[in-house]
């Protein structure tokens, strides 16, 4: 067991609360980043990379058929090893975005392919789920049993927003437990059902799940209601009989009061190490502790933590994932010291033995570290799947120029939704919420055209109706912010008039005009005749 202190590479303020860690094809990857995806990494799923006390980032791409992904804080993530010739996947539902809006929507990410130059590529889907759907909730848990041959996902707790019909100004932001129903689904078919259980009478959030076969631990949990830890441990059975699943509950007394508390794998068995959490709300939980299932159930036994630094110690609040079996990430908030740029500082907390610690270094770096990295030996009969590289340059090829760099980002502040418009701005990207009809997922904004480049500035923070911005936007007008002449909006300039001129025709100088003769009728019938 061992601590280390890691150095994030222009990479800190991509790591929030409520951010969570996956595995997939032996990489671990940083999911839920703080803020919407930027111009680098438009997936915003990132390839984390730790290896001599450093901890680096590497933009992950997804396949062309891949549906949006959005950056989602608390959801509930359960992951699928490979059977019968599924890949391994994951799957991911409910959680926050940037906006503070809480999804309910249901996404598998898979591994899609790797490059020749051995990149990760990953596939996300969305599915739909139809019958008795659960609400959009953030805090759930997510778990997958196995029964009779069939496969179902059982999902539980979780916290969510009034209903619409409820919800005022005064409340808008305010969430409650969720009823404590435990929901059974389907991907194949995407068929969802809800069911009510006696021992499950008060909703719960930020629990441990922990599931083997067709049977599911839902571990600890926080109660808004009572607004308490209580050690609970209930076991869920679901049976997937032909017609209708059975399900049971049964609690059980070997509990313990965690919340929000970190699980990593030590191996392929159903054996894991519990890390962190809080026991109240301004104490955490400096403990460890060891899970296993088997046949007889489940047994939880104490484990000697590693040896915790101040820093840790006297911290309020902390957060992380594991980063690989036996591997924990942790990040702590810097406390506001003002000699520190980064928000927080990272640790790694391995539980492997020196044996262990030793054969993943040599393969791997770290944990279940990338094999995109150096350290890996490329196979020798494959030298002409890699067009125009040889195999020593891989071999030398430390990925530096695709590892992600917080400095190569564009200024935020003047090209992003989410910028300081004016004076009185009145957008804030943790508590905004849509003004007008035509916005979903950022603030409406309407260019003014003072100065030689103009700006962009918030269309609520202008007080523009909505009749006005739809106007604006599809006519052709020039608008001036109220900081930049106070007018709402001015025409553009006229087109000029052009006078139509006159066509008078012109007079010839000195014409002469034919003589005319004076005839009397008689003279008139007299030439006539002779003429004629």
């Amino acid at each position: 067991m061992a601590l280390q202190p890691l150095t994030p590479v222009n990479c800190a303020s991509l790591f929030q609360p409520g951010c969570s860690l996956l595995q997939l094809d032996g990489e671990v990857l940083l999911f839920g980043q703080k803020g919407w995806p930027r111009r680098t990494c438009p997936t915003g799923v990132f390839g984390v990379r730790i290896q001599h006390g450093q901890m680096k980032l590497r933009a992950i791409s997804f396949s062309n058929d891949s549906c949006y992904l959005p950056p989602l804080r608390c959801p509930a993530v359960c992951r699928l090893d490979p059977h019968e010739g599924l890949p391994e996947s994951y799957v991911i539902h409910g959680g926050r975005t940037p906006n503070n809006e809480i999804s309910s929507s249901l996404y598998v990410l898979t591994v899609d392919s790797r490059g020749c130059n051995r990149k990760l590529t990953l596939c996300c889907k969305e599915k739909e789920l139809v019958g008795e759907v659960p609400v959009a909730r953030y805090g759930h848990s997510l778990s997958i049993v196995q029964s009779h041959g069939k496969t179902a996902y059982v999902l539980f707790g979780g916290r969510s927003y009034l209903p619409m019909g409820e919800r005022t100004t005064e409340n808008w932001n305010r969430v409650f437990d969720c009823p404590p129903q435990v929901f059974l689904f389907d991907l194949e078919f995407g068929c969802s059902s809800s069911h009510m259980l006696p021992d499950l009478s008060l909703g719960q959030s930020f629990h441990l799940a922990l599931a083997r076969e067709d049977c599911v631990y839902f571990l600890g949990g926080h109660s808004l209601s009572s607004d308490s830890r209580p050690p609970r441990l209930f076991r869920l059975r679901v049976e997937l009989l032909q017609g209708s699943p059975l399900l049971s509950c049964e609690s059980l007394d070997t509990g313990i009061s965690i919340s929000s508390a970190i699980i990593t794998r030590t191996g392929p068995t159903h054996e894991y190490i519990i890390l962190g959490g809080y026991q109240f709300d301004s104490q955490k939980r400096l403990e460890c502790n060891t899970v296993t299932l088997d046949e007889k159930g489940i047994h939880i036994e104490h484990l000697e933590p590693p040896m915790w630094i101040a820093d840790i110690i006297h911290s309020r609040t902390w957060f992380g994932g594991s980063a690989g079996e036996g591997s924990i990430l942790l990040g702590v908030p810097t406390e506001g010291r003002s000699s520190q740029t980064d928000v927080h500082y990272f640790y790694q907390v391995s539980f492997q033995t020196e044996e262990g610690n030793k054969e993943v270094d040599g393969s791997q770096g770290c944990s279940q570290e990338s094999k995109d990295y150096d350290n890996s030996t490329p196979l020798e009969d494959s030298e002409e799947l890699y067009f125009g590289r040889e195999p020593h340059e891989l071999e030398d090829s430390d990925g530096e120029e695709d590892t992600y760099n917080e400095e190569d980002e564009e200024d935020e502040s003047q090209t992003s939704y989410w910028i300081k418009c004016c004076l009185g701005c009145q957008v804030d990207p943790n508590t905004w919420q849509p003004h007008y009809s035509s916005e979903l997922l950022c603030p409406a904004m309407i260019f003014c055209s003072r100065g030689e480049e103009g700006h962009w500035v918030h269309a609520q923070c202008m007080d523009l109706s909505e009749n006005l911005l739809v106007r604006l936007s599809q006519g052709s007008k020039k608008y001036f912010c109220l900081d930049h002449g106070g007018l709402p909006y001015q025409e553009m300039t006229p087109p000029r008039k052009v006078m139509s001129l006159k066509r008078t025709p012109m007079k010839v100088k000195d014409r002469k005009t034919p003589p005319t003769i004076k005839m009397t009728p008689a003279k008139k019938s007299f030439y006539r005749r002779l003429f004629d």
